[in-house]
């Protein structure tokens, strides 16, 4: 079955998540994802949160930036929250955004390297493992988490370019594509995943998360292409859906198809009704979606 979810944007206030994730629980949806983009919200916080206000929704942190953070700190968060939420939260890191990261001071000189390295180390540290490490970022002395997480959770990576996606099937136990990704994008990622599966020699199960921009209601399609053009998209085909449910559905199943194990609804950063974007998900599209 395709996985499908909702996006709770961070350009709304911290305070409406919690309406959101109530309603998003309650109407039976299966994913709330949240961002941590500089410098709105961040996302361990909200996350913590989302999931203590929920009963069973996976809550997705899409992503952290490994030049943010020690590896031993989101080690631990990670561990604390599948601990107190077992199977629920979807932890993701990626490179962020370099020039947000150049304006905290913490751009690396090689985001690919720093990437892999902390990868290592934190699905290491997650499985509870004692780690001693001396790499050209992540340094770790025989650190081990004292409450390491019950099972090994997945931990995905954000990828956008080859070399990343070759990384994330090599070294993360799955990939979260953003909503410039086309469905024909899906699959070529796909392949390029898979080389990076073969050179490990990886025959594990790799999740591929794909967000897919979305708008329904009245100025459904102009909301949509308004931001596909804002965020110079405008000419890339068959990116993104407006319309009624079946015109979603219809856009998820063709992401499915492609590659995509789960789809991730992203609603434009104006939607006017971001509770009724989730029931919409929940209620309306997905009883569409095998």
């Amino acid at each position: 079955m395709t996985g499908l979810g909702a996006v709770f944007r961070p350009q709304l206030p911290p305070e409406r998540l919690r309406a959101v994730a109530r309603l998003a629980d309650e109407a039976g949806l299966e994913e709330l994802w949240l961002w941590e983009d500089c410098f709105l919200e961040g996302g361990v916080s909200t996350t913590a949160a989302a999931l203590a206000w929920t009963e069973r929704l996976r809550v997705g942190i899409g992503l952290l930036p490994v030049p943010l953070r020690n590896v031993a700190v989101t080690a631990m968060e990670a561990a604390a929250l599948h601990r107190m939420f077992p199977g629920r939260p979807v932890l993701v890191v990626g490179h962020g955004v370099q020039d947000w990261m150049g304006q905290v001071g913490a751009r690396a000189g090689s985001p690919l390297t720093l990437l892999r390295e902390q990868l290592d180390a934190l699905r290491a540290l997650l499985r509870g493992e004692r780690v001693t490490t001396e790499g050209r970022y992540v340094r770790l002395d025989g650190v081990a988490l004292d409450w390491p997480p019950a099972q090994a959770p997945e931990v995905l990576a954000g990828a956008t370019g080859p070399r990343t996606l070759r990384l994330a099937g090599e070294a993360a136990d799955g990939t979260l594509l953003t909503s410039a990704t086309s469905a024909d994008g899906v699959g070529k990622a796909r392949v390029l995943i898979d080389e990076g599966r073969a050179s490990a020699g990886r025959t594990d199960a790799h999740r591929v998360v794909v967000y897919v921009l979305a708008a329904t209601g009245p100025g459904a399609e102009a909301r949509l292409r308004a931001e596909l053009a804002a965020e110079g998209l405008a000419d890339v085909p068959e990116l993104g859906v407006a319309g009624d449910a079946g015109a979603v559905a219809k856009a998820v199943r063709r992401y499915a198809e492609a590659g995509a194990d789960t789809v991730i609804l992203q609603p434009t950063a104006d939607e006017p009704d971001p509770e009724g974007f989730v029931r919409f998900v929940a209620e309306d599209v997905r009883p569409l979606v095998p």
